[in-house]
């Protein structure tokens, strides 16, 4: 197996410009060598014990046996329905890997009661999950785990039979999931979230669901010589250099629209959003991933400060002025990730901390502790509640007149559009119209993510990355609430606490943000969308 990159035109020449640099300082190969010091002194605390992701390939082989075992036992018992509770890194790469292989796992990294409900009551009586904590302290997937535990007895299934445990050892998780009588599958506590495509977070829900996990270790492992060698035609030193975009004439570019299409890898996007965003964004540094389809807007817009990374079946060459980037999947998780930490060696961060994840947490228990009143409403439009945070409405009290005002914040030629969906994705696609909408008119980089987990994703670079960026929160209205088991609050209260810690948390950053509301979801998506061109 093999990873090819090919790059052309001003980001050739981006490239050109450093990787003499990169090759010289024998970069690759101290990547392999797990080297910690690359990344500056003050990144040489957490790079110590970050840097696992680098065998991951080969570590995790020795899990494949007992996941191909515990699988079997399941489909013995007639459970053939696998259900993964998890967010960010926990459940991007599970999900890449179970579509891409074309089997069923149904990925559960929603607060919003709907969707959580829906994963609960079916068809309870086949169904075995994997809960995937690092620390075990993330309240999504604790709510998530809670839910079940009390549907597997309400049911009269012994709930430790159907929950299966990823974590890393010695953490609170592993401890109360021993306690309990869990079945526990141990990730490298050295590597850190989204970069764990090839540990257990990725191959225990991935194999147990009849992925052949064997054989993407193997592929991730037989790329790991071509990535650690110090050579200019080392594809991982080429994406790095072309990700960073080094100055030269052709000028800045901080954005990187990835697009995929023609490949047999499907949502490769949204998991390597979630690992350049996370790992570049801070310090008002960083390189925006932006996830685009073959017929985006952003693709034929040429934006001066967007390259395009295209996920194509053989990068023989690319167009001018992009990158083309082809490989298997479990190859192309390992090139991304050395091309990460090459280009963040490159912009001057350190890859493997996300200092400002936990700003929105912090906000959303602090809501949940004192459930304050929501935000007055600053009109009603239909179906939808208009609230704004540094945005001044002004006597269009529409839908429309809403978007005009957000809008009217975004910079003409460094600013993007990010829309944080805090809706049931399974019953929410119109949502989806709203990004392309956007994109065509305003001519600028439009980001969407699916809520909360994008807090576990791009949140980062929203708040730590440059102040670029303007915002829209689509909140639904609970109809249908669901109680947390055992703990003083539902599903609906914790997902309007993070919308509402999030969105305060950006605004306090001088961000305007834009929330709507929908008292109806299907009504407002229309409403919204029809606002939007």
């Amino acid at each position: 197996m093999s990873v090819k990159v090919a790059v052309a035109g001003a980001t050739a020449a981006a490239a050109a410009s450093v990787l003499p640099e990169l090759v010289a300082d024998k970069v690759a190969s101290r990547i392999a060598a797990k080297d910690f010091t690359l990344w500056g002194k003050d990144a040489e605390a957490e790079s110590s014990i970050r840097l696992g992701w680098v065998n991951s390939a080969v570590d995790t082989a020795a899990v494949v046996e007992r996941v191909i075992a515990l699988r079997q036992e399941f489909l013995t018992k007639g459970v053939d329905r696998f259900v993964l509770c998890g967010m960010g890194g926990s459940s991007l790469a599970p999900e890449v890997i179970t579509r891409t292989a074309g089997v069923h796992l149904v990925v559960l990294d929603s607060t919003n009661p709907d969707q959580v409900a829906a994963a609960v009551n079916e068809a309870i009586e086949r169904t075995a999950i994997v809960v995937s904590s690092k620390s075990g302290s993330t309240v999504e997937t604790d709510s998530q785990k809670r839910a079940f535990e009390a549907a597997f007895t309400a049911a009269g299934i012994d709930k430790t039979d159907r929950i299966v445990i990823v974590t890393d050892p010695g953490s609170p998780m592993e401890q109360a999931a021993l306690a309990d009588g869990y079945r526990v599958f141990n990730a490298d506590p050295t590597v850190g979230g989204r970069y764990s495509a090839l540990t257990a977070f990725g191959i225990v829900p991935s194999g147990l669901a009849g992925v052949d996990v064997a054989a993407l270790l193997a592929d991730g492992h037989s790329v790991a010589a071509q990535l650690a060698s110090d050579d200019e035609t080392n594809p991982g030193l080429i994406l790095g250099a072309a990700l960073a975009r080094t100055a030269n004439g052709a000028g800045f570019k901080d954005k990187v629209g990835i697009v995929t299409g023609d490949t047999d890898i499907v949502g490769f996007g949204d998991w390597a959003e979630q690992l350049i965003a996370e790992s570049t964004g801070k310090l008002g540094k960083g390189v925006l991933p932006v996830v685009l389809a073959t017929d985006s807007p952003e693709v034929s817009a040429n934006q001066a400060d967007v390259v395009l990374a295209r996920i194509v079946k053989d990068a023989a060459s690319a167009a001018d002025g992009e990158i083309a980037v082809s490989g298997s999947l479990g190859a192309q998780f390992v090139l991304w990730e050395y091309a990460t930490v090459v280009a963040s060696r490159l912009i001057g961060i350190n890859p493997f901390d996300q200092p400002d994840v936990e700003s929105a947490k912090i906000a959303a228990r602090g809501m949940l502790e004192n459930r304050p009143e929501i935000v007055t409403t600053d009109f009603v439009d239909g179906a939808v509640e208009v609230r704004g945070q540094n945005v001044e409405f002004g006597a269009d009290h529409s839908v429309a007149g809403a978007l005009a005002a957000v809008l009217s914040k975004l910079d003409a030629a460094e600013g993007y559009v990010s829309i944080h969906a805090y809706l049931d994705r399974n019953n929410a696609a119109a949502a989806e119209e709203l990004r392309d909408a956007l994109a065509a008119r305003t001519g600028r980089p439009v980001t969407f993510g699916w809520a909360p987990r994008f807090l576990h994703s791009t949140g980062q670079y929203h708040k730590g990355g440059p102040r670029q960026g303007v915002y829209i929160q689509l909140v639904a209205q609970a109809e249908a609430d669901l109680a947390v088991p055992g703990r003083p609050f539902t599903f609906g209260q914790l997902i309007a606490s993070q919308a509402a810690g999030d969105g305060s948390v950006l605004a306090d950053l001088g961000l305007p943000v834009l929330n709507l509301t929908l008292t109806d979801v299907a009504a407002g998506l229309a409403a919204i969308n029809g606002a939007s061109a």
